[in-house]
């Protein structure tokens, strides 16, 4: 288990560029979301995880790809080294052997060997691996033996088997020695912080650490306790601030899950901490190492060999934030191909009635309330433009221009996102961004809405569940923005590409409601 110590330099250093992708400079947060302070410990702390690391879920995934199709390619190999193999019958075998081969991937699954656990003991591993491939094989060998193939399959599955074990006896050794590294660098680790003091974090950390070879990595404790009952120092790891400055360290950070080190029988305080942290994209478990009331194993899930209740889910993480990534570069690139036409006529009649640049930028909240230049095309004046969005455009305003107005409704001037989504800002579905400083009757969405920043627990959308269902516009009332909030957390909630999907097939005919789009 690897820890963030402030005590210990080498537990803080990290080098430049660790981890899958560097997240890059982040920009400074808006009024509308500014937190408290962190302290300079946090600071410091929060300077060392700005950088994601790579999710063990992802990893698993890679590699159980690269076994198979590694395999399968092998199983062509052997094909070619049986002499009396011919041609024709090349395609029946590669698919025998791709169908064979799903049953070597389900028995790992069963076996735990994909695991990162399991992965780091190059023995450990290859013996469940070679598990998996002994069963494949037997599988593979019965098909043969009750079609009654002829000499050559069976030639060929043995040559295939010998290359198959050879291959997986490097692959594995060379895996867990880069898990146990990357390890070691936090390239591959899940990151978790403690909310909650005293013993029960010292009791929680101490199982955790007694785990082998975890990968949990304690990046602090976050406690609004100030007393005797939660000290400073918890079992070598220190306390970095209050349940506030969390939310503040959690936007400034790469944090994958918040650990409460509570009893259940603290109902209310469960309650009211999760209430302030839900809007936050993490896990939420409540460690029940030290509840006497036990559930059905089934409630459970678990960190190492530590049972977890899930109180709230990280929505679209791992696989799913994969398929939604290449649903959104699909689509975009079919939409662009499309829509280039409209662009092009909609930024020379811009161009030609106005003075001015063609493109607006607007600073605006994106994930995880970062700071996101959205890009539009220009509707109004320039010199009366409203980059801050602080008043909202109202019916036969006068800052817009002929065109804007025409633009604005139809929505085409929200064509110039989809660049936006290719460069990974926004994605095609999802709750719309705001302005940072948008706001009715001079009163900021936040303060309106209480789960209000729950929105950018995803990436926000050029679409969006509210906007096809007839909450686009100006908000010119409270209740518009809690309806559309409600739509955007009930898109979290229940996100699926089948509903992405949906919500793009709706949108056109969505635009012919014009009531609120001025």
């Amino acid at each position: 288990m690897r820890s963030v110590d402030s005590l210990d330099e080498a537990k803080l250093r990290r080098k430049p560029g660790q981890g899958e992708a560097d997240a890059g400079p982040r920009t400074a947060k808006s009024p509308s979301e500014a937190g408290l302070e962190l302290s300079p410990l946090a600071q410091r702390v929060a300077e060392q995880l700005r950088h994601a690391n790579r999710s063990p879920n992802i990893f698993i995934g890679q590699l159980a790809m690269l076994e198979w199709t590694s395999l399968l390619a092998l199983s062509f190999g052997a094909y070619d080294l049986v002499p009396s193999a011919s041609t024709q019958g090349f395609l029946a075998y590669a698919v025998f052997a791709g169908a064979g081969l799903l049953s070597f991937l389900f028995a790992g699954h069963f076996a735990d060997s994909y695991q990162i656990n399991m992965l780091r003991h190059s023995r450990r591993s290859l013996k469940r691996a070679f598990a998996s491939l002994i069963l494949c094989f037997a599988i593979m060998l019965v098909t043969i033996v009750v079609w009654n193939s002829p000499a050559a399959a069976y030639q060929w599955l043995g040559i295939w088997f010998v290359f198959g074990g050879m291959f997986l006896l490097i692959e594995r050794y060379t895996v867990s020695r880069a898990i146990r590294r990357w390890t070691r660098n936090g390239i591959i680790e899940r990151r978790a912080v403690i909310v909650g003091g005293g013993d029960p974090a010292k009791t929680l950390i101490r199982t955790l650490e007694a785990q082998e070879d975890g990968d949990i990595r304690i990046c602090g404790i976050f406690d609004d306790r100030q007393d005797r009952r939660s000290p400073n120092m918890v079992a070598g790891y220190p306390k970095l601030g209050t349940v506030a400055e969390l939310v503040t360290f959690a936007r400034e950070t790469r944090i994958d899950m918040l650990i409460i080190a509570l009893p259940l029988s603290a109902e209310a305080r469960i309650l009211e901490l999760v209430k302030k942290l839900w809007i936050l994209p993490v896990d939420i478990r409540l460690a029940a190492h030290s509840n006497s009331l036990r559930f059905r194993p089934r409630a459970y899930s678990h960190v190492g060999d530590m049972a977890m209740l899930d109180l709230v889910d990280k929505p679209i993480r791992d696989w799913d934030a994969v398929a939604k990534r290449i649903f959104d570069l699909v689509f975009t690139l079919i939409a662009l191909f499309l829509l280039w036409p409209v662009m092009l006529v909609t930024a020379i009649a811009v161009k030609a009635t106005s003075k001015g640049p063609v493109l607006f930028v607007q600073k605006r909240h994106g994930f995880n309330n970062e700071i996101i230049n959205v890009l539009k095309f220009r509707s109004m004046y320039t010199e009366m433009s409203d980059p801050t969005a602080r008043l909202a455009v109202t019916k036969n305003d006068p800052r817009v221009t002929p065109v804007g107005r025409f633009i604005r409704k139809t929505s085409i001037d929200e064509l110039p996102q989809l660049f936006n989504v290719l460069k990974g800002d926004l994605s095609l579905v999802g709750p719309r961004p705001h302005a940072v400083l948008a706001q009715t009757h001079n009163r900021l969405y936040k303060d309106i809405v209480e789960s209000y920043f729950a929105r950018h627990r995803v990436k926000p959308g050029v679409t969006g569940w509210a906007q096809v269902n007839g909450w686009r516009g100006e908000i010119d009332h409270d209740d518009k923005i809690r309806n559309r909030t409600a739509c955007d957390l009930y898109y979290i909630e229940n996100w699926s590409l089948l509903l992405d999907l949906k919500i793009l097939f709706m949108t056109p005919f969505s635009l012919f409601n014009m009531e609120n789009a001025y």
